[in-house]
C-alpha cells in the first residue's frame, strides 16, 4: 500500500445467490500482505487463512443484510445503505469499490474486477466471501435438507430441486424469481 494515500477498498459477497446474506465488507491495509486475490480465484483453505491475517493487519467494516432486509429493501438499497455504513465507520481519503456502479453514493470511485486488481478490494472480498460462506454453512445445520453447505445458496439445479421439495425457508430471497420456479412458486 501507499503510504501518500489512504485506500478503503470495498466489495460485496453474497449478490447473486438466491438464499442467504448479502455481505459488504471495507477494509484498509496497515501492511503489505501476500497472496491477496479476487476471492472467487482462491481455495477456501487459503481464504480462511487470509482472513485470519487480514483482521490482524487492516482496519475493516463488515456489513450484513438478511435475506428478509433484501426482500423488504432490494439488493441495491441494502448495498447503498452497506457502502454509506463504511464509509462512515472507516475514514479514509479514498474509496474504491469493485464493480461498475456507486449506486448513488458520492465519493466513491469504482472499479471492473479491482478484487484481482487492488490489494485492498481483494482483502475485502476475502472478508465478504468468508463471512459470507461461514454464514451459510451454519443455515445448513439448521437447514440440513437444503445442502447450502454445497451450493452456499446459489441457484443451482439441485438447490431449485430441493425447494420444489421442501418449499422456502427462512433464509431465501423470496424476491428473487427464477423460471424453475415460477409453476410452482405460488405454492411454496
Amino acid at each position: 500500500m501507499n503510504s501518500f494515500r489512504k485506500l478503503c477498498g470495498i466489495d460485496e459477497a453474497g449478490r447473486g445467490p438466491i438464499a442467504g446474506d448479502l455481505v459488504v465488507a471495507g477494509c484498509i491495509l496497515k501492511s503489505h500482505i501476500e497472496g491477496l486475490h479476487d476471492s472467487k480465484k482462491l481455495s477456501e483453505k487459503k481464504r480462511e487463512s487470509l482472513y485470519e491475517t487480514i483482521t490482524k493487519n487492516s482496519l475493516y467494516h463488515i456489513v450484513v443484510f438478511s435475506a428478509k432486509d433484501i426482500d423488504d429493501h432490494g439488493i441495491s438499497a441494502c448495498i447503498k445503505n452497506a457502502l454509506l455504513e463504511i464509509i462512515d465507520t472507516l475514514k479514509c481519503s479514498e474509496y474504491l469499490f469493485d464493480g461498475n456502479s456507486a449506486f448513488g453514493v458520492g465519493g466513491l470511485q469504482t472499479m471492473v474486477k479491482a478484487d484481482g486488481k487492488v490489494p485492498e478490494v481483494s482483502a475485502a472480498s476475502i472478508l465478504a466471501k468468508v463471512t459470507h460462506d461461514r454464514n451459510i454453512i451454519k443455515d445448513a445445520k439448521k437447514y440440513p435438507q437444503y445442502e447450502f453447505e454445497k451450493h452456499k445458496g446459489y441457484g443451482t439445479s439441485r438447490h431449485v430441486e430441493l425447494i420444489k421439495k421442501y418449499g422456502y425457508c427462512d433464509i431465501h430471497r423470496r424476491s428473487y424469481r427464477l423460471k424453475a420456479l415460477e409453476k410452482t412458486l405460488f405454492d411454496l
